[in-house]
């Protein structure tokens, strides 16, 4: 189900829970900052989710609230992980879905790589 970004963080969402290491993960990548992961039901045949380790609900969130070093340190982050996969050609898509329209499902600030084969049209027209 959809969530509002919104609302105050949720420390008790799967991707907190994987931070704690109470759920489990395939680690892609992890720095002081960072954990990238594989995606257990991938919509790509390279699909990567990378979290910021601290509490951000959204996008939205972390761009008003991060400190230069947290945003400076995702953004590097997720490069870091789309050059370490090899992906940087033939190339790939970064997703970030923020609020209810959007589709967010997690309320922690969440960037998926996509990659592996052509991708075809960002959004369906119609």
């Amino acid at each position: 189900m959809p969530i509002d970004p919104t609302l105050p963080y949720d420390d008790q969402n799967i991707f907190a829970k994987i931070l704690r290491g109470e759920i489990p993960c395939t680690k892609v990548h992890e720095d002081d900052h960072v954990l990238a992961f594989k995606d257990i039901n991938p919509q790509a045949p390279t699909h990567v989710l990378v979290i910021p380790k601290a509490p951000f609900v959204s996008w939205d969130d972390f761009s008003a609230r991060g400190t230069d070093e947290q945003i400076s340190a995702f953004v590097r982050g997720v490069g870091e992980v789309a050059r370490m996969l090899g992906l940087v050609e033939p190339g790939y898509r970064l997703l970030a879905n923020i609020g209810l329209d959007a589709h967010q499902e997690v309320p922690h600030l969440h960037v998926h790589l996509f990659a592996g084969k052509p991708l075809g049209p960002m959004l369906m027209r119609g």
